[in-house]
């Protein structure tokens, strides 16, 4: 199974922008960072952008974010980034002659839509600016 990474590497991204706030950074800088290649955070930049969280100009090494942290939801990076919005899939392939198999996708679809929804009622409670204090709280903890 593979995982998307792309939720918590746009969040990086946001929270990089935010903190490292008026200096030159470059998707060079926020890919090392991330330790992803530096074309995975443009792409994740250009998704940011088309949303409306991010502002940013090609040649120009000043991203800054396009409102407050605090008006920044985990929920509205979620639906920038991730293309399919289900956290939970339910295996299509069952057998259809068993008493389970014919009935569990059923089932699970009405479980997972409520866990779905739980999920991004939370994510809309948690911002950006959340983010960023829990990182800077850890990084005062080490120094």
């Amino acid at each position: 199974m593979k995982y998307s990474y792309k939720l918590s590497d746009a969040i990086h991204v946001l929270a990089y922008v935010a903190i490292i706030d008026d200096q030159k950074i470059t998707s060079n800088d926020i890919a090392a960072s991330i330790e992803a290649n530096a074309s995975v955070v443009r792409r994740l930049m250009a998704d940011l952008k088309r949303a409306g969280l991010l502002i940013s100009q090609t040649g120009s090494a000043r991203p800054r974010l396009a409102k407050p942290a605090d008006e920044i939801t985990v929920q509205d990076v979620f639906k920038a980034v991730e293309t399919n919005h289900d956290l939970l899939h339910v295996d299509p392939r069952t057998n259809m002659d068993c008493p389970v198999g014919a009935n569990i996708q059923q089932t699970l679809d009405s479980l997972y839509d409520r866990i779905q929804a739980a999920a991004e009622a939370e994510m809309a409670h948690q911002t950006l600016a959340d983010v960023i204090e829990g990182i800077q709280t850890r990084r005062a903890q080490i120094s």
